[in-house]
């Protein structure tokens, strides 16, 4: 696809991401929903970017435009969102960059099942993008815009109702909470309240400036949060992306735990044999673990929400049973409660679990790994490309298991590392995973090396 990436479409809002374009991704979609899927009302939500409004502003003329009938539900966690779509009937406009920087915004597509798109559906939509062969409604036809109130109160409301709030409650329970003053600033602080914990809060007034910390929850971006949980005695430290779709976790000494020992931990509690779990290509080991002592499959896709819908509901197509999928960002989903990634739901699972046992000794079965990070910024497809050639000449050259499924991991046995283009942003992203950690620093370093060397010389 040339537009949709692994979760939606993306980019600086008002030089690649303008009114003008999400004009047309609203006609484009408006038309195909238009075409007996649905698309007689479409909902648009958005989260607290400071751009968001103009361009929710700019999908629902779009939309209009086609003969749709347009809902405005204001600021919502993109889960709140997609569960007013299941619960209306209707698809939804998502005006979301989740996590990245405060300048960038977005659009996500989410079907009248609550579910975003799949593969083949977003191509459909982009392929009316492409030809611009929208369907314009005579003017007397044209589609009528209301505002939809009482969104966030029926999310957190779906949400107590699927949620084990007794033994939450009977857990006396402080939750330090950092939404960074994203759409979860509107609905989270609430739920865990209803939920029976004492709630203690950094960054949560709603601001599309961001200006406590940036929108993605990595630890660089808080710290804060460690400070608040040592300071009020938290049991545990929860923090959200921009949309709310996503949940960290600090343990109750402030020490930020790792997404994917978070999973590795979720999914030891959900997980039976003969179950399946899904997720992407730079799975961590700890998963694989859980998944192989409970007898469990694993199924891997290339990263992104986007990939992992799609082949969740291809086994579930198949009668295979996925009670959990995710990846190690935070992002993971319960397909037996709803098929979307959900931070408020996640975080209430592993409250779940803290109720019987801390945090820290939750996922210290699965403290035995290092995992490193970068990220290779690029002007141009030369230089993406450059760096792409360099990674796959380290992959020849390397004498270890290699998977292309979305990038170039290179799998040693003892460690990974894992080169891969990002699908939200101009950056190439190297992951690496070993039980040392000067192991996994070097598989990283190595092919960081090779990439800027390739990226220099394009």
């Amino acid at each position: 696809m040339q537009v949709f990436g692994s979760s939606g479409t993306r980019g600086v809002a008002n030089e690649e991401l303008t009114p003008a374009f999400v004009l047309r991704v609203a006609k484009a979609a408006g038309t195909t929903w238009g075409d007996g899927h649905g698309g007689d009302r479409v909902a648009i939500a958005r989260d607290t970017r400071y751009t968001g409004r103009m361009l929710a502003d700019a999908a629902a003329s779009g939309l209009a435009s086609t003969g749709a009938d347009v809902d405005r539900l204001g600021v919502v966690p993109t889960p709140g969102a997609q569960a007013y779509a299941e619960r209306e009937g209707v698809p939804v406009v998502v005006i979301t960059a989740s996590h990245n920087p405060p300048q960038y915004n977005g659009v996500k597509l989410v079907g009248p099942d609550g579910v975003e798109l799949s593969v083949a559906a977003l191509e459909e939509i982009e392929e009316t993008l492409l030809a611009e062969s929208f369907s314009v409604a005579p003017w007397d036809e044209t589609g009528r815009v209301r505002e939809i109130d009482g969104v966030g109160r029926a999310y957190v409301d779906e949400l107590l109702a699927a949620t084990d709030r007794e033994t939450i409650a009977d857990a006396d329970l402080t939750v330090a909470l950092d939404p960074g003053h994203g759409a979860g600033s509107l609905t989270s602080p609430e739920f865990f309240r209803k939920l029976g914990c004492r709630v203690v809060t950094v960054n949560s007034q709603p601001d599309g400036h961001f200006p406590g910390r940036d929108p993605e929850p990595v630890p660089d971006n808080l710290t804060d949060l460690g400070r608040l949980v040592r300071a009020t005695d938290a049991d545990v430290g929860v923090a959200h992306d921009g949309d709310a779709d996503r949940a960290i976790f600090f343990d109750e000494h402030g020490e930020y735990v790792e997404g994917d020992a978070t999973l590795a931990a979720l999914a030891a509690a959900e997980l039976e044999a003969g179950d399946t779990a899904v997720s992407a290509v730079n799975v961590s080991q700890r998963l694989v673990d859980v998944v192989d002592d409970v007898g469990a499959e694993l199924e891997l896709t290339p990263i992104g929400s986007t990939n992992i819908i799609t082949r969740i509901q291809e086994l579930e197509a198949n009668d295979r049973h996925v009670p959990i999928a995710g990846e190690g960002n935070g992002g993971i989903f319960f397909p037996d409660y709803r098929l979307s990634r959900d931070g408020a739901y996640t975080a209430a699972r592993f409250l779940e679990l803290v109720a019987e046992k801390p945090v820290s000794e939750l996922v210290a079965p699965y403290d035995g790994y290092v995992n490193v990070r970068h990220n290779v910024e690029y002007e141009s497809t030369a230089e993406r490309d450059a760096m792409l050639d360099a990674a796959a000449n380290q992959a020849n050259a390397a004498d270890a298991e290699l998977n292309t499924r979305d990038g170039y991991r290179l799998d040693y046995g003892d460690a990974w590392v894992l080169a891969r283009p990002s699908g939200t942003e101009p950056l190439v992203r190297i992951y690496a995973e070993a039980r040392d950690g000067n192991r996994a620093e070097a598989l990283a370093s190595d092919m960081y090396e090779a990439l800027t060397a390739a990226k220099a010389d394009a």
